[in-house]
């Protein structure tokens, strides 16, 4: 069963679970929606530009770096994600986290867009070890809070680093790592092979090993954790459908059993996060209810007609009135 904390150094994370950084996913608005479900050890923000991090410092103006790293206290504790290939430049953005409260800081080599790889981020540096190990020993000594990372299996099926990853982890004084097993050239296709995280757990001896890829529900969950060893597991993309799956996990592991959500839950939860991007002014609050009308409108009776709704207007006000209309149809109908 899933372990009911672990530690990331001084850090207890308790229970054993975290919540993948998702750019367009992740902000605060969202974390708090998961916090207030409870289950959830640990929050991360967006991966976010080591160079706009810096640049904020510098800047008076408010940048979208800023925004990433805006948090708020109940989110505790939460780690900040960064992402660059510049020793120096993430050196100064991580103790720019550390002054900014965040009790951890993570290291993207993980994520396989296009446009970061080609700056040598993210997956990109997953074929420069020698560059990953400069950037990891800046960092380490530039703060005080726990350093971690979460990366790939490797570029390809050929070019697997993740054995290679977890020794540096360890040599370079990090205090966690994750890992998606899927490779840079998969990007989310196919199946993650937890065999990788498997012998990465076997081949790390002093630090946790947090496992993620294809968890969709609170077995999954456990049966990765009984598969691989894992210390924790990290949840992504089904957080975004259900966000109360980290509740659902700390059920499972409690009594075998888990609450599901309802239509009214679905409701209320929709209602609550349009309503907390609205009191927040998010600057993007619309394409927000817009992008989460798919994924929170999953499994509910007609929702293709309020997602249709929905697109149609360029109001918070009026979507947030659609949901509600909606709903009290739905609502009232099934209880006749």
């Amino acid at each position: 069963m899933i372990p009911s904390e672990f530690s990331i150094g001084p850090i207890r994370v308790a229970p054993a679970t975290v919540l993948a950084p998702m750019a367009g996913v992740t902000d605060t608005v969202f974390r708090r929606l998961i916090r207030a479900q409870s289950g959830c050890g640990l929050l991360m923000t967006e991966f976010t530009s080591s160079h706009g991090v810096v640049n904020m410092r510098k800047s008076r103006k408010p940048t979208k770096a800023f925004r990433y790293l805006y948090f708020e206290p109940e989110e505790h504790p939460i780690s900040a994600q960064l992402f660059g290939s510049d020793p120096v430049v993430m050196a100064e953005a991580a103790r720019v986290c550390e002054d900014h409260g965040f009790d951890a800081v993570d290291i993207n080599f993980g994520c396989p867009v296009n446009k970061v790889v080609k700056c040598n981020g993210g997956s990109g540096l997953l074929r420069d070890l020698p560059l990953v190990e400069t950037v990891l020993r800046h960092v380490r000594a530039a703060i005080r809070i726990p350093l971690t990372m979460k990366f790939r299996a490797g570029w390809n099926d050929k070019e697997l680093v993740f054995l290679q990853m977890g020794r540096l982890a360890e040599e370079c004084g990090l205090q966690a790592i994750a890992m998606h097993p899927r490779t840079r050239e998969q990007g989310y296709a196919g199946r993650a092979d937890w065999n990788r995280i498997a012998a990465l757990k076997a081949g790390v001896k002093s630090i946790p090993v947090i496992g993620n890829g294809d968890i969709l529900t609170p077995e999954d969950a456990c049966r990765m954790i009984e598969e691989t060893k894992c210390d924790a597991v990290m949840i992504g993309r089904a957080a975004s459908a259900n966000p109360w799956i980290f509740r659902q996990i700390e059920e499972y592991r409690a009594a075998g059993t888990y609450w599901r959500p309802t239509e009214r839950d679905r409701y209320e939860i929709m209602r609550s996060y349009y309503s907390m991007l609205r009191e927040k002014d998010t600057p993007d609050a619309v394409g927000k209810m817009k992008q989460f009308a798919t994924y929170f409108t999953h499994g509910v009776r007609n929702g293709a007609r309020l997602r249709a709704a929905i697109y149609a207007h360029s109001d918070a006000a009026v979507i947030l009135d659609c949901v509600e209309a909606f709903f009290e149809g739905e609502l009232s109908s099934a209880a006749a």
